[in-house]
């Protein structure tokens, strides 16, 4: 690998990158420095995008998997025209600046996901450019090929460390994404050193058994060699690229290139001058020239490329209208005008039909009646649609292999990849026109969770079907008995966590998940069936509200009940034997407590009442629900692990009964037992 060929075209990179990081005292000044070539040939040669509008339809997307390497993003928005300027890179890593420690979407213009736990960047950008095959398979007619671009993705050795590359990779080929372009910065180089000592992998061997197309190792600071391979990679449309770059971490530092002291800290001021010297850069910091500026503006170029594309986009709308309206719309994350009504008649059709029967039979019931107002719903399964129930009657496949004919398809089969799944749902909710929900067991959700988590900070659309809520799973034991994950989840900000009781519940999280824009959606759902409960209107409306009162106290009220999922059975049993006993309870469902909590004062009050005790009832861990029922009430549930049998035996075992119930209240209330 020869050394670079310094010039002022990607010194503005190098300069940027380590003069941000100084001045923060704070971030990763090598990577940028070591990928300035090949951040050159992509951006200045390669990506379509427009910096005046960063969401032109038919942009290339690109991601910065390693998203510790930030200041290359950030510098490259900067120098090619976004709407960035000098003193926001000046306020890297600072409260509030528009440069945080890693690239944020919705924060700065240009980024088009939040990235930083490696791997998740590259699973994303499998789902921008699945999101760009199936969208072309849907709206192109001969003639008329309106979405057609590329997603440009960067990544580093802890992205391929990550087990959620393989996932991703391992799908990628199977789809034959061939508008897919990696570029591995393979420097050799993580925080503790070089990686040879814990990463041997063939990574080309590896790539190429996915499917994919590899090119090289090639030298990644030779401009030439890099042009030649992202031509070769955008002429292969029938598999996604790989192209492995040999690059020095650091380069241009005379002192710390190749070593992890450029990795993840400033260089220090006077290896700065130093390289500022190797490099022949000879500018204070943040001191671009206005040549360097002309060589990298994208503004003229974008504007052209945009131009052409709306000409073309109102040739289709001539010939397509109906076509391109749908195609506006659905970009744009509106809903269409019959969702509304589909959604009303949904809820109407359960009320009438009053059905006993499993709330992840009541979700495929849902989505049979929503998904046909709902084209741009995607669904998928990692490998259970059977037991998630997330086939519906117009479900149409994606098949393997780059020449299947992606029109109409709406489900994925993702196999045993709930982590890739749940990550390239997110990249397809980010690149537009699809609405991703996914599925598999709620225990499952460990696997997964980086990538939900990711979802609720990036405020995205997607319904997560999770089913076998509980102990109710039965005999599979406790491997599969999800006991902490429903708690768990509604730790995570921004996470609507609905644990419904009956089909009515499940209705109405279903709609309004799938009406949310800011953030995702979590559907905790049964195997076994639980009855149907009557409401009247005002009490269905209120079920949005995450809880209400299902039951009034019967008499003079002594206690508050509150349940979730199939514990609100247990909760209504209890009551019923407890009003024959002469003691009077509410019984309160509450199926979402993130929405609960975002509720007035008075109406949280209103619901649960005041100076009366209080008993929650769930099959899982306790802790959290404390902060509805007080130190001065009691909880009904499990702090332990499952165990293996039926279902209905594990529920009396462990005590979810009504007579548990019963006896906890009248503890509570100081009345003798018994």
């Amino acid at each position: 690998m020869k050394t670079p060929a310094f010039n002022p075209i990607t010194g503005a990179i190098r300069a940027l990158a380590m003069d941000a990081v100084q001045q923060a005292n704070s971030g990763h000044p090598g990577m940028p420095m070591g990928m300035a070539e090949i951040a050159e040939v992509v951006w200045r040669q390669n990506l379509r995008h427009n910096p005046a509008n960063p969401l032109w339809a038919n942009r290339d997307r690109f991601v910065l998997s390693n998203g510790h390497g930030s200041m290359l993003h950030y510098a490259l928005l900067h120098l090619s025209g976004y709407d960035l300027p000098i003193d926001e890179l000046k306020k890297f890593r600072q409260l509030g600046s528009k440069t945080p420690g890693h690239p944020e979407v919705h924060y700065t213009p240009g980024i088009e996901t939040t990235t930083g736990p490696l791997g998740q960047g590259l699973t994303n950008a499998v789902g921008f450019a699945l999101a760009e095959k199936l969208l072309a398979g849907n709206f192109n007619r001969p003639g008329h090929e309106v979405v057609d671009h590329h997603t440009y993705v960067f990544l580093g050795d802890g992205c391929l460390m990550e087990g959620v590359s393989h996932e991703a990779a391992s799908l990628a080929g199977t789809w034959g994404l061939g508008k897919l372009i990696a570029y591995y910065d393979d420097n050799g180089i993580s925080i503790d050193g070089e990686v040879e000592g814990w990463f041997t992998d063939d990574t080309k061997k590896r790539f190429e058994a996915y499917g994919w197309q590899v090119i090289g190792q090639i030298d990644g600071h030779d401009a030439a060699a890099l042009a030649a391979a992202t031509a070769e990679a955008k002429a292969d449309t029938q598999r996604p690229t790989l192209v492995i770059c040999r690059t020095t971490i650091g380069a241009g530092s005379p002192n710390k290139a190749g070593t992890a002291d450029s990795h993840g800290a400033p260089l220090g001021a006077a290896e700065i001058a130093l390289v500022r010297e190797a490099i022949g850069w000879a500018h204070a910091p943040f001191d671009i020239p206005a040549d360097v500026y002309a060589a990298w503006d994208a503004k003229v170029a974008g504007a052209k490329a945009e131009a052409e594309w709306n000409d073309k986009f109102a040739a289709y709308a001539k010939a397509h209208p109906e076509l391109a309206a749908e195609f506006t719309r659905r970009l744009a994350g509106e809903l269409p005008t019959g969702f509304q009504a589909a959604a009303a008649a949904l809820i109407e059709k359960v009320q009438i039909k009053a059905e006993t029967i499993a709330t992840r039979k009541a979700s495929q019931n849902a989505i049979e009646a929503l998904a046909p107002a709902l084209p741009e719903l995607l669904g998928g399964s990692a490998d259970l649609a059977g037991s998630n129930l997330t086939h519906w009657s117009g479900s149409k496949e994606l098949a393997a292999g780059s020449g299947a004919d992606a029109t109409g398809v709406n489900y994925i089969n993702y196999g045993v990849r709930e982590f890739a799944e749940f990550a390239i749902a997110n990249g397809i909710a980010l690149h537009g026109g699809y609405l991703p929900y996914t599925a598999t067991f709620l225990v499952f959700s460990d696997y997964c969770r980086s990538a939900i988590r990711m979802a609720a900070l990036m405020k995205i659309r997607q319904v997560m079907v999770f089913t076998h809520d509980s102990i109710g799973v039965g005999e599979d034991g406790p491997t599969h008995q999800p006991v902490e994950h429903t708690a768990s989840l509604r730790l995570i900000p921004n996470l609507d966590v609905w644990r419904p009781a009956d089909t009515t519940e499940t209705a109405v999280a279903w709609t309004h998940g799938l009406q949310r824009a800011d953030g995702p959606t979590v559907l905790a759902l049964t195997r076994q069936n639980l009855p149907f409960t009557a409401r009247s209107a005002e009490q269905i409306e209120q079920i949005r509200c995450g809880g209400y009162v299902l039951s009034p106290a019967s008499g003079t009220e002594k206690a508050v009940l509150i349940a979730t999922g199939s514990e609100v059975g247990v909760a209504l049993a209890a009551q019923k034997q407890l009003a024959e006993q002469g003691i009077g309870v509410r019984v309160v469902s509450m199926p979402c407590t993130r929405l609960f909590d975002l509720q007035p004062a008075s109406y949280k009050c209103a619901v649960l009442g005041s100076g009366l005790p209080r008993v929650a009832i769930e099959a899982g861990v306790t802790d959290g629900w404390y902060k509805y029922v007080g130190l001065d009430g009691a909880v009904v549930g499990m702090d332990t692990f499952g165990e293996s049998g039926p279902g209905a035996a594990l529920f009396k075992h462990f005590g979810f009964t009504p007579e548990k119930v019963i006896g906890v209240v009248k503890s509570l209330l100081g009345i003798k037992l018994d």
